[in-house]
C-alpha cells in the first residue's frame, strides 16, 4: 500500500514556479527545487515525474490561472465592455510596471526559451494565446455591439492585435523599457482601436 503524500503539492510546484520563473527551465536544477522544497529528488520525481513534467505541471497551472484571471476581468454584460477592456489593457500596464525585479511573464519567458525545440510548451502556449484572444474577442464585440467600439472591423483581429500589445509590453518591461512609456503605450492601443 502506498504511503499518502506529507506535503502540499500546491506549495511544491509554487515554489518550482519560482524557480523556473527565475532561472528559466534550462538553468534550473531539480536539487535546487528540491532544496527550496525540503523535498528530496527521488520525492519530486515519485510526485511529479522528470524535471519536464514539473515544468509542464507549472506552466499548465499558471496558464489556467492567467486565462481564468483574464476572463473574469473582461467577461460582463456588453454595456461595460469598453471600460472592462480599458481597465485590463492598463491593469497589465500597471502589472509590467510594478514588475520592478523585471520578471517578466512566465508564459512568455517559457515560450520564448522553450517553444522552439519543445512542441509540448508550443502546444500549450498556442492553446492559451488562443484562450486569451478568444477573450478579448468576445470583450471587444460587446462593445462593439453597445456601440462603444466601429463593429466593422473583425472584433477577433483587434483582440489579436490587443493581445499582441498586451504580450509586447511584457517583453518591453522585462527590458527596462521606462514606466511612462509603458503606459502611453497602454493608452495609445487603446486609442487607435475604431471608435464608430
Amino acid at each position: 500500500m502506498a504511503r499518502p503524500r506529507s506535503f502540499d503539492e500546491a506549495a511544491v510546484l509554487r515554489i518550482a514556479r519560482d524557480q523556473f520563473w527565475e532561472t528559466g527551465y534550462a538553468g534550473t536544477k531539480v536539487d535546487e527545487i528540491a532544496a527550496a522544497t525540503g523535498l528530496g529528488k527521488g520525492s519530486l520525481y515519485g510526485a511529479f515525474g522528470d524535471k519536464h513534467a514539473l515544468f509542464l505541471r507549472v506552466f499548465d497551472h499558471y496558464s489556467t490561472e492567467a486565462a481564468e484571471g483574464t476572463r473574469r476581468q473582461l467577461e460582463g454584460p456588453d454595456d461595460t465592455a469598453y471600460q472592462r477592456l480599458r481597465d485590463h489593457v492598463r491593469a497589465i500596464a500597471e502589472s509590467v510596471v510594478a514588475d520592478r525585479a523585471r520578471r517578466g511573464c512566465l508564459i512568455a519567458k517559457s515560450t520564448a526559451e522553450c517553444a522552439e525545440h519543445d512542441e509540448a510548451v508550443a502546444a500549450r502556449s498556442r492553446l492559451l494565446f488562443r484562450d486569451l484572444q478568444d477573450h478579448l474577442t468576445a470583450c471587444i464585440a460587446g462593445a462593439q455591439r453597445a456601440g462603444d467600439l466601429d463593429d466593422d472591423p473583425d472584433p477577433a483581429h483587434l483582440g489579436g492585435l490587443v493581445l499582441a500589445v498586451l504580450r509586447g509590453l511584457e517583453a518591453l518591461g522585462k527590458g527596462g523599457v521606462e514606466p511612462d512609456d509603458i503606459r502611453a503605450i497602454a493608452e495609445t492601443a487603446l486609442a487607435v482601436l475604431p471608435k464608430p
